[in-house]
């Protein structure tokens, strides 16, 4: 599992600039899919052949500009308890404020490796006014221009090597590892509890390296697979619950290990903005998705007119990725509660499906012929042959075309289209790429 960076420093700092610089080349190349850029609060960044994931936790406070120092010290607080690395970031032109006294005050007592980042040296005589940064007890400043991008190399070196943890051992293989995500009070823990039931023996617990368990192996009913680190099994910690982006970095974690995503959804209360971050950290790490609408026993009118309103709610507001299950159930009465792990099941084996190259061309080829890519400026863009990688996390298909700069996002959209319809692809993302022949 790879590590996790946490970004903290009062606002207008740099801290986004710092973020964008660390992510933003390799996410221009890995995300080839419409949509992922919903939120620029958290992604993954490569260096020298390691990957890392980065949060900038001043993305995810409402009114950043005001944010008060309450604000800010929940924000430090929470990047200590869940981060492997904290980068405290300063800015040279302005000096030590009240604030950053506040935020070095707490990031003195973690046993966390913290490093001290002065941002906008943009010129060499501006490094003397860093040593004023001394006086916040964090050891040296490393000179940095987010903007400009000189010093990251050396500070990114210096990343890596602060890096403690290893790989955690990792559960068996050839199981499904499926995690319950979603706000506070949407009902994870409920949907845990209804699963295991008092039942714990048959549950047995992998120990890592995080401060509980990380895998609880679930075998009854005839499904064998591992929840992930249950948020349930966690004490409450001293962080409060009503944090805008307390339970998006806490499921961070989890999404990352597991296969397929259950992403609960209270259903007196809808979609909110907090449900779309946690849907695109499973969009960005191109996970399995089964939305679970829970609370179901609470909505007055069960009409199957409501169901499909709400069904269709749900897709819009998370479209372009329209191909996953929704299941209306209740983690109290235990309504639905098998038809979930079923669906869930049901993802994973779809995130592995293979399909013939025969098969692909056989299916496809005809309808490409009957529907080809806009011709543009005159050229025909001709695809003579499909085929799908070996060995990725999730179906990748490859289209080999004549002019493949030419295939442009809708019509990929609708190859995409078309393969949902003919094998089972749903809850999974899939890759297109289109590659000269």
């Amino acid at each position: 599992m790879g590590n996790l960076v946490a970004i903290v420093g009062r606002p207008n700092v740099g801290k986004s600039t710092l973020f964008n610089r660390l992510t933003q080349t390799r996410q221009a190349i890995v995300n080839e899919q419409a949509g992922t850029t919903r939120d620029r609060q958290y992604g993954k960044a490569e260096w020298q052949g390691r990957e890392f994931s980065v949060v900038d936790t001043g993305g995810w406070v409402v009114n950043s500009d005001d944010v008060f120092e309450e604000e800010i010290r929940k924000q430090v607080m929470l990047a200590v308890e869940e981060a492997d690395v904290i980068l405290f970031v300063v800015d040279v032109m302005n000096g030590v404020t009240d604030l950053d006294a506040e935020v070095a005050s707490i990031l003195r007592r973690t046993v966390k490796p913290v490093l001290l980042v002065a941002n906008k040296t943009d010129n060499y005589d501006l490094q003397y006014n860093a040593a004023e940064f001394y006086s916040l007890g964090l050891g040296d400043p490393y000179c940095i221009s987010a903007a400009t991008g000189s010093g990251t190399g050396d500070l990114l070196d210096l990343l890596l090597s602060k890096f403690t943890k290893q790989l955690e051992e990792e559960a068996e293989e050839e199981i499904p590892r499926i995690a319950v995500v979603g706000r506070p009070n949407a009902g994870k823990s409920s949907l845990v509890n209804a699963l295991i039931g008092e039942d714990r023996h048959i549950v047995t617990d992998i120990a890592g390296t995080t401060r509980d368990s990380i895998y609880t192996r679930y075998d009854k009913f005839g499904f064998d697979f591992y929840l992930v680190d249950t948020a349930g099994i966690r004490k409450k910690n001293k962080v409060n619950e009503d944090l805008e982006y307390y339970s998006v970095i806490r499921s961070i974690r989890s999404i990352e290990r597991a296969d397929v995503c259950i992403l609960m959804l209270d259903a007196t209360r809808g979609i909110e903005s907090q449900d779309l971050n946690i849907f695109s950290l499973i969009q960005k790490n191109a996970k399995g998705l089964v939305v679970v609408v829970n609370k179901w026993d609470l909505v007055e009118e069960k009409t199957t007119k409501v169901m499909k309103t709400f069904e269709n709610a749900i897709r819009d507001r998370l479209a372009p990725f329209v191909d996953f299950p929704i299941i209306f159930a209740s983690a109290l009465t235990k309504q639905r509660i098998l038809k979930v792990l079923e669906e869930a099941r049901d993802v994973y084996r779809n995130r592995h499906t293979r399909i013939s190259t025969a098969r692909l061309n056989e299916e496809m080829l005809p309808l490409i012929e009957a529907y080809p890519p806009p011709s543009i400026k005159g050229k025909y863009i001709k695809i003579k042959y499909i085929t799908q990688l070996p060995n990725t996390q999730i179906p990748s298909f490859v289209y080999f075309a004549n002019l493949p700069q030419y295939v442009k996002e809708p019509y990929r959209r609708f190859l995409e289209n078309k393969m949902r319809e003919k094998w089972s692809l749903t809850g999974t993302p899939i890759n297109i790429y289109i590659r000269q022949k």
